[in-house]
């Protein structure tokens, strides 16, 4: 069987009960679990010298290949060109977006030190799977050292319309880089209508083809939208068990019989965060009598501590809460329980069991699976209601969450009511149709139909004969 060979960032080896990785180190270990394979990636170390050869680590019918990094290469290319640059720049921050040509150089030397790395790894029938933004380069670096087999492009964060995109210098590289893959698979048809914006500034609109493919320089390059989900029969199960676990039974004994409103997210200024607070001190100023009576849980696990604009916004995180709660805290009760460390995963799911309303409202966001994850930890019987952010792409399946813009308070506000205040056959409706979306697109249909599409470009080209190609399954 055709091998599947995975590529990110960083690698992500299994252990017990460890802290729950991202969308995508969660996404690519389902795929290689399913499949078996190789994945390849950053160890997670730097070295001072040059790195060495790959190191091999077998888990069941799974290999992970790790490499470690420059220490001069790392931060430029890390904290400087991607999170620096790349992150505000797709996620339409382009006010903090910090540009650096030298860090534009080392971001070029990790991806073609990824590309060396890999290529005496890979066999004649491998299918190669390389994920995000950290990593666009590196098709075109495989294409150079004389790759020719299968390679695939998907982007979890959001692709942004050309007329924000060309504000960054050197954009145009980038969306050319994109072209050397044969699949490209974005998460929101949004996301793929703006890379054709891309397309058609760099290229002319020439370059674009009705059936979502793109020609240039001899190769045809598809694109798709592929969802990413869950795995909606493990979050059931983990919300289920961690209900008897210490740490949900501390939580839920803590509220004192208050209803949970909940925010689970990693630190970061694309979350919505400050918005979100300033709406729950907006709801509890419309809503006086629930004074007391709810409590707003937010976890916030650190993320990327040592950039500046990460710590600024804790700072202002700390700031918020810290006056929110000085307004209307009692004796007894506290608005805002604000939660800078990390849980398990399971235990997660118990905590968004427990919780009667769950605010998803970033700014801006690829997917958010904490979106879906909600929803599927919930209590068929009688569920808690999804507040969403229309500026998450998990918006575009989950119409029967409650939308809001995460930049309008007052909305957020009079979202929570009505979530709080919602009868109980509506909640079911709405969790019974969301449930169907869910398991429409789980984790196992997002790779299953990315890995089929990628297969599918193995096959001759039968446009260079005059026929046409079988049109992608758009998820």
């Amino acid at each position: 069987m055709t091998r599947l060979v995975a590529v990110s960032n960083r690698v992500t080896v299994p252990r017990p009960r460890a802290t729950p990785a991202g969308g995508l180190a969660v996404g690519v270990l389902a795929a290689m679990k399913s499949r078996g394979g190789l994945w390849f990636g950053w160890s997670g170390e730097v070295t001072d010298g040059e790195p060495g050869e790959a190191a091999l680590t077998a888990r069941q019918d799974v290999t992970f290949a790790t490499i470690d990094l420059p220490r001069d290469d790392f931060e430029p290319y890390y904290g400087g060109y991607c999170n620096g640059a790349l992150w505000p720049m797709f996620h339409y921050f382009v006010g903090d977006v910090q540009y650096c040509d030298l860090q534009r150089a080392a971001y070029a030397r990790v991806n073609r030190l990824f590309a060396a790395r890999l290529q005496p790894l890979l066999r004649d029938d491998d299918l190669v799977w390389v994920h995000d933004y950290h990593l666009i380069p590196l098709g075109d670096e495989l294409r150079r050292l004389g790759v020719r087999r299968p390679l695939g492009f998907f982007l979890h964060i959001p692709f942004p319309h050309a007329e924000v995109l060309r504000a960054l210098p050197g954009y145009d590289s980038l969306v050319r880089d994109l072209l050397a893959y044969d699949l490209v698979g974005f998460q929101t048809r949004r996301d793929l209508a703006c890379f054709r914006s891309a397309i058609a500034e760099v290229l002319g609109a020439g370059a674009l083809r009705a059936d979502d493919a793109v020609q240039h320089g001899g190769r045809c390059t598809r694109l798709g939208v592929f969802p990413i989900g869950v795995d909606v029969d493990s979050v059931q199960q983990e919300a289920r068990q961690s209900l008897s676990s210490d740490s949900v039974k501390r939580m839920s004994s803590g509220l004192l019989g208050r209803r949970c409103v909940i925010g689970v997210d990693r630190l970061d200024y694309s979350k919505g965060l400050v918005d979100r607070f300033l709406a729950y001190e907006r709801y509890m100023e419309a809503h006086p009598d629930s004074l007391n009576r709810i409590t707003f849980l937010q976890i916030a696990p650190l993320s990327r501590a040592d950039v500046r604009t990460y710590a600024e916004i804790r700072r202002t995180l700390e700031q918020a809460a810290g006056r929110i709660n000085g307004r209307f805290a009692d004796t007894d009760w506290t608005p805002i329980r604000y939660l800078n460390r990390n849980f398990s995963h399971e235990t997660l799911m118990g905590f968004l069991r427990s919780a009667c309303v769950g605010v998803v409202t970033p700014v801006r966001d690829g997917m958010n699976l904490v979106a879906k994850e909600f929803v599927a930890a919930q209590d068929p019987a009688d569920p808690g209601v999804l507040v969403l952010s229309t500026l998450a792409g998990a918006a575009e399946e989950m119409s029967d969450a409650l939308l809001v813009n995460p930049r309008d308070p007052r909305a957020v506000a009079d979202a929570v009511h009505e979530a709080l205040t919602m009868p109980l056959d509506e909640r079911r409706a709405r969790h019974g149709r969301l449930m169907q979306v869910l398991a429409r697109n789980d984790i196992h249909a997002w790779h299953g139909r990315f890995v089929q599409q990628l297969q599918a470009s193995a096959e001759p080209d039968l446009t260079a004969r005059g026929a046409r190609r079988p049109q992608l399954s758009v998820a």
